[in-house]
C-alpha cells in the first residue's frame, strides 16, 4: 500500500471527524464557540481519530456508530493544546496565532474548558453497546488525569538539568501517548472485540504515540517550520529534556556538553544560542539517534497487532507506523 493511499484514506476519515466536530460544537456564546473551532479550522493529522475508526473497522464496517468518540478524543487532545500553548507561551499552532493569542489567556482556558466538557457529551451520543460506552467514558476520564501528570512532568523538566531518558519516557508516555493508546484501544473496545485482541490494539496505539513524539522531538529541532507549523528550536528556547537534547548531553564531549547545559538553564535564550545549541544537538547525532530508536518502536507496534484479522484496515494501521517514521511534519 503506497502512502499516498493511507493519506487519501486519512483525509477521508479527518473530514468526516471534522464535519461532525465543527457541526457540534454550536451555542449562544458565539465568540467562545469560534475560539474553540479555532485550532480545528486550522487543520491537523487527525491521527487519533483515524486510530479510533480504523481499530473499529478492523471488526465491524459501521464505522458511523464511533464517530463521535473519534470526535471526541480529538476535541480533546485539542483542548491540551490549547492550554499547552498558553502553559509554553507559543504564538503560534499549524501556522497560525494561538488561541490566547487571539482571544487573551482568560477566554483561551474557557475555550478549552469547553472543549474538556464536550468530550463527554459527544462520548454519550455514541450507538455502541451501554457497557461499552461507560467502559470508554471511565477510561477516557482516567486518561486525562494521566495526561495531566505527563504535563507537569514535561513542566518540572523544564527547570531540572539531571532529567534521566527513563524519566523522560515515563513523561511521554503519559503525555502523548496515552491518547494515542486510548484512540485504538476504544476503537477495540466499541466494537465488542475480544480482549487479547483489544491489548494488542492498545500495545499497538501506545508505540505508536512514543514514535510519533520522538519524530515529533526531531522536527521541533531540525524541521521546516512552514511544514510543522511551529517555530523551529521551540524545544531549546524552553529548555525542554526531549531525547535528541538527552541524547546529546549524554554524548557531547565535556566542552560541549557545558555548552549546551549553560544555554538550556538561560532563561532568556538569543536566536544565535538556540542556532548553537541545535548544532551541538545535530553534530552529536541526536536525531539519528532519535530516528532508530522511534523506529524500534514503530516496529513493536506494528508486531503486536500481527495476531489481528487481515485486511484493509489492518494495512491502514501497518502503513501508518511507517508514516509516523518518515513524516516531514
Amino acid at each position: 500500500m503506497p502512502f499516498e493511499e493511507l493519506l487519501k484514506h486519512v483525509k477521508e476519515l479527518a473530514k468526516m471527524v471534522d464535519d461532525y466536530m465543527l457541526s457540534n460544537l454550536r451555542g449562544d456564546a458565539k465568540e467562545l464557540y469560534e475560539a474553540s473551532q479555532h485550532l480545528i479550522k486550522a487543520g491537523g493529522k487527525r491521527l487519533r481519530p483515524f486510530l479510533i475508526l480504523n481499530s473499529y473497522n478492523i471488526f465491524r464496517d459501521d464505522i458511523e456508530r464511533v464517530l463521535p468518540i473519534a470526535a471526541a478524543v480529538e476535541i480533546f487532545h485539542t483542548f491540551t493544546l490549547i492550554h499547552d500553548d498558553i502553559m509554553d507561551q507559543d504564538e503560534t499552532r499549524r501556522g497560525r496565532p494561538t488561541v490566547h493569542v487571539l482571544w487573551g489567556v482568560p477566554f483561551a482556558i474557557l475555550a478549552g474548558d469547553l472543549l474538556h466538557a464536550k468530550v463527554y457529551e459527544f462520548m454519550a451520543k455514541s450507538d455502541i453497546k451501554a457497557e461499552n460506552k461507560i467502559r470508554i467514558i471511565k477510561e477516557m476520564a482516567e486518561a486525562a488525569a494521566i495526561i495531566c501528570e505527563g504535563q507537569a512532568m514535561d513542566m518540572e523538566f523544564e527547570k531540572r538539568m539531571d532529567v534521566s531518558v527513563e524519566e523522560y519516557m515515563d513523561m511521554i508516555r503519559r503525555k502523548t501517548a496515552y491518547l494515542f493508546r486510548c484512540s485504538s484501544r476504544f476503537g477495540a473496545i466499541a466494537a465488542d472485540a475480544g480482549e487479547s485482541l483489544i491489548d494488542a490494539l492498545t500495545t499497538y496505539g501506545e508505540k505508536i504515540g512514543i514514535a510519533f513524539q520522538m519524530i515529533d522531538d526531531i522536527l521541533g529541532l531540525f524541521g521546516e517550520e512552514k511544514e510543522t507549523g511551529k517555530p523551529v528550536g521551540s524545544d531549546v528556547r524552553e529548555s525542554k529534556k526531549t531525547y535528541p537534547i538527552l541524547y546529546a548531553i549524554q554524548n557531547a564531549s565535556k566542552e560541549k556538553k557545558d555548552k549546551l547545559l549553560e544555554i538550556l538553564a538561560k532563561q532568556n535564550k538569543t536566536e544565535e544560542e538556540i542556532r548553537e545549541a541545535i548544532e551541538i544537538i545535530k553534530e552529536n547525532g541526536g536525531g539519528e539517534a532519535t530516528r532508530e530508536l522511534a523506529r524500534k518502536y514503530a516496529n513493536e507496534a506494528i508486531k503486536s497487532i500481527e495476531i489481528l484479522p487481515d485486511g484493509t484496515a489492518k494495512n491502514y494501521l501497518i502503513r501508518l507506523a511507517e508514516f509516523v517514521i518518515e513524516r516531514s511534519y
